[in-house]
Order: C-alpha cells, then sequence, then structure tokens
C-alpha cells in the first residue's frame, strides 16, 4: 500500500527555511568565482589582493631586450618554467598550442627563470616546437623581484593569469590543458569580467 505524503507543517517550513536560503545564496555567490580548472594534482587558485603586474625587463633567447607588460582588454599568461624542470617540457608545448590557437585577447609569455645563461636556455627549448611562444629569460632579475612581491613560485612550471584589467588573478602549477573545454571556460570567464 502506498502511503500518502504529507504536507510539510509550519514548525518544519520555518526550521528549514534559512537552510534553504542559505543554499539560494550560496549557489549564486558561485556565479562571481572563476569555473574550476585543474591539472593532476593542481587546480586554479584565486589570488588575493589582485595586485597589478608589473612592466617586467627580460631578454628573448638571442639577448634582445624585451618590457612584457600586460595590455589593458587581454589576459595575460606568464609562465615560469625552469631548464631542470621536466614536467615544463610538457607545459612549454601546451602553451604554444594554445598560442598557436589564436584566442581572442589573449597573450602567452613564458620567463626562464633558473639560468642567465641564453645558450642554457636556448638548448632547453630548442627539443621542443614553440614556434607560436614568446620564451624569455629573466637575465636583469625583473621576474624574480615580481616572484616576492606577487608571482610566488610554489610549484615549477607555474602559470599565472593576468586578467583584462591587468591584475593577477590566479595562477596553476604544472602542465593543465589550457585548450580543454575547463580551460576554455576558465579563459573566457576572464575575458568577461571588466
Amino acid at each position: 500500500m502506498r502511503e500518502k505524503p504529507r504536507a510539510l507543517s509550519r514548525r518544519s517550513l520555518l526550521i528549514a527555511a534559512p537552510a534553504y536560503l542559505t543554499v539560494l545564496r550560496t549557489a549564486g555567490a558561485q556565479d562571481s568565482w572563476p569555473p574550476v580548472f585543474e591539472a593532476g594534482r593542481s587546480q586554479f587558485t584565486v589570488v588575493r589582493p589582485h595586485a597589478l603586474m608589473p612592466q617586467l625587463r627580460l631578454q628573448d633567447p638571442h639577448g634582445k631586450d624585451v618590457v612584457v607588460a600586460a595590455k589593458p582588454g587581454s589576459i595575460t599568461l606568464v609562465n615560469f618554467w625552469a631548464t631542470w624542470c621536466a614536467a615544463c617540457k610538457l607545459d612549454l608545448p601546451m602553451l604554444a598550442s594554445l598560442a598557436a590557437s589564436r584566442p581572442e585577447r589573449l597573450d602567452v609569455v613564458a620567463i626562464c627563470t633558473d639560468t642567465k645563461d641564453l645558450r642554457k636556455a636556448r638548448t632547453f627549448l630548442g627539443g621542443l616546437s614553440l614556434q607560436n611562444l614568446a620564451c624569455y629569460v629573466d637575465a636583469h632579475g625583473a621576474a624574480a623581484q615580481a616572484s616576492t612581491e606577487m608571482f610566488s613560485i610554489v610549484g615549477m612550471p607555474i602559470t599565472y593569469l593576468v586578467g583584462t584589467g591587468g591584475r593577477v588573478e590566479g595562477y596553476i602549477t604544472g602542465a593543465p590543458d589550457w585548450l580543454s573545454p575547463a580551460g576554455t571556460r576558465l579563459l573566457q570567464y576572464y575575458r568577461e569580467q571588466s
């Protein structure tokens, strides 16, 4: 025999209402957070406060000085890598593929942090297919100084996402697939932020 569902009492509704409202508020608050993006044992981590990305004086692998800065209205991925890093051999080609796909309003910059020896950096990069990736060496110590102020190097490789307003939004370590649906959603989320 089937039991007839009981109507909720006024008391049970009053008791459940605060919990229900909390769930609704929490669900609405989640819309203001970026979508989940993971790489192995790591996930995109939002940083606070959102510091402005400084201009970084670097050298390209051929010794030419360049200044790297966030472009207003664009997202900038700032990747830190090292010549001793095995995971960087997976991460840099993924970033090059992302750059080659020419996503709207996105710049990708890869910075070698462990050496100022351009020959050593070129040798490391020579074994990888990185035609579309802007790679630099921290020959002047600008990235090292910035790492003490805003780009904390908590793992290697690590990629920081700088939003359209030029502020550092968060980071992910490891070699994430930026071309995956989750990576695409994260980049689109920050493109839509003002």
